[in-house]
């Protein structure tokens, strides 16, 4: 009777242990259900997004108010279209505002950052970010720097 009251404990703990790394992996990765938050959709258009990806995060201030929910490319203007889902409750974007790719870290995942603007009006469900930057790309930048360019 012991023995098997050893097993079943083990067996908990080992059962724990496994949900608990299957939760880590699951909240790292981003692949976690999506919330029932309200969102609406705002794009921007990059020359380069030099390695976002969708589900990518989306902040303001350092605040994350949404994630990347798709990137596709223009065939009128070869420009990547990102297009962004925003929470509900950060319906507070100035219409002047920029959209910009930036790095998470030295060698981190890309994440768009927006930076703020100053019109009274803001963002609507559809809208298009006027002002955007590119990722910086450091192959290119470093090719330019060794050939002289």
């Amino acid at each position: 009777m012991q023995q098997k009251t050893m097993e079943v404990v083990v067996g908990s703990f080992v059962l724990a242990g496994i949900l608990a790394l299957l939760f880590l992996a699951l909240q790292v990765s981003g692949l976690t259900p999506r919330s029932a938050d309200a969102t609406y959709t705002v794009y921007a258009n990059f020359n380069d997004i030099g390695g976002l990806s969708e589900r990518g995060m989306v902040s303001m201030a350092g605040v994350t108010v949404g994630r990347v929910s798709a990137i596709t490319l223009d065939p009128k203007t070869y420009q990547a279209r990102v297009a962004m889902e925003i929470r509900e409750d950060y319906r507070i974007i100035p219409t002047d505002s920029s959209a910009i790719i930036r790095t998470s870290g030295l060698l981190g995942e890309k994440y768009v950052d927006i930076s703020i603007g100053a019109d009274q009006q803001t963002m609507a469900d559809g809208d298009t970010f006027y002002g955007t930057q590119s990722a910086l790309n450091l192959e290119r930048l470093i090719s330019n720097f060794a050939t002289g360019q």
